[in-house]
């Protein structure tokens, strides 16, 4: 009966170390599942950044574009408006 009571010891200490090292595999394994979705979290936040950087610097150009535009539309005007003139006063002489 000892023994009977000993072996089913055994096996209960051996089966509660199975389950104990089968939770663990499992716990490792959310682990280095977690760091890595940790990590292509960081990566895609940094590329977002750089996107952003890249989106705010196109943006400075295209603002520095358009008032060059804007600059070169009233030269223009500018520039029919004295023609405009010139002829309206060629042809009233």
């Amino acid at each position: 009966m000892k023994n009977l009571i000993g072996v089913l010891g055994v096996l209960a200490l051996g089966s509660a170390l199975v389950v104990g090292c089968s939770s663990q595999s499992k716990i490792d394994q959310a682990t280095s599942q977690a760091e890595s979705s940790s990590q292509q979290a960081s990566t895609a936040a940094t590329n977002a950044q750089n996107s952003a950087n890249q989106a705010a610097q196109s943006a400075k150009g295209a603002e520095e574009a358009a008032a060059g535009a804007q600059d070169s539309v009233k030269r223009a005007n500018d520039a029919v408006a004295r023609l405009e003139a010139a002829f309206a006063s060629s042809v009233t002489k």
